[in-house]
C-alpha cells in the first residue's frame, strides 16, 4: 500500500460527485489500503476517494484504532433523525482548519464492504458525524458548504493565508 498526495481545496474533484464503485477486487482492494496509509499519514480520521483524486465512492473510517478500520464502499444515508448534534469538523483536504458544524445526531446507513456484501446499520454521535461527512464528499459537498457564510469566509481566509505562507507567499 501506499501514501498518496492528498487533493487540497480549492481543487475542483471535491466538488464533483464520485462514480459508484463496480467492482470488488484487488484494485479496490489497494485503493482502499492507500486510503489508509494516506488518511493516517496526514492524519486523520476519515478519507475518501476524492481525497486522492480518486473519484469512487469508497470512504475508510477509524475513529478508534480499539474499533478498527471501517470500509463502506457505495454508502448511501437511507434515513436521518431530526435531532441535531455539533461536532469540530476539518478536512485532509484542508489541514489546519477545524468550525463546529451542525448535523442529524442519528442516521442509518447502507453500504458495501470490499467482498461486495450489503451492510445497513444506524450510527449516532461522533460516528454519524464523520459518515454524514463522508457522504458529503463523495457527492461533491465539501465540509466547508455545511457552514454559515460567516463561518465559511472565516475559514478561507485562515485557508488562504496559511497556503500564502506555505508557498513563502505571504
Amino acid at each position: 500500500m501506499a501514501i498518496r498526495a492528498i487533493v487540497t481545496h480549492p481543487d475542483p474533484r471535491l466538488r464533483r460527485r464520485a462514480a459508484e464503485v463496480e467492482s470488488f477486487d484487488a484494485d479496490l482492494a489497494r485503493l482502499v489500503g492507500d486510503l489508509l496509509d494516506t488518511m493516517r499519514a496526514a492524519p486523520g480520521v476519515g478519507i475518501t476517494g476524492p481525497h486522492i483524486g480518486e473519484m469512487k465512492r469508497v470512504v475508510v473510517l477509524e475513529l478508534d484504532p480499539a474499533d478498527g478500520v471501517r470500509v463502506h464502499v457505495n454508502p448511501v444515508v437511507l434515513s436521518t433523525s431530526e435531532e441535531t448534534s455539533r461536532h469540530v469538523e476539518g478536512s485532509v483536504s484542508m489541514p489546519g482548519i477545524v468550525e463546529e458544524v451542525e448535523r442529524p445526531a442519528r442516521m442509518r446507513v447502507a453500504w458495501y464492504d470490499l467482498e461486495g456484501r450489503r451492510h445497513e446499520a444506524e450510527a449516532a454521535g461522533f460516528p454519524a458525524t464523520c459518515l454524514q461527512h463522508e457522504i458529503d464528499q463523495l457527492d461533491g459537498i465539501f465540509w466547508l458548504d455545511r457552514l454559515s457564510r460567516l463561518k465559511r469566509e472565516r475559514a478561507m481566509k485562515r485557508w488562504d493565508k496559511m497556503r500564502r505562507r506555505a508557498t513563502g507567499g505571504g
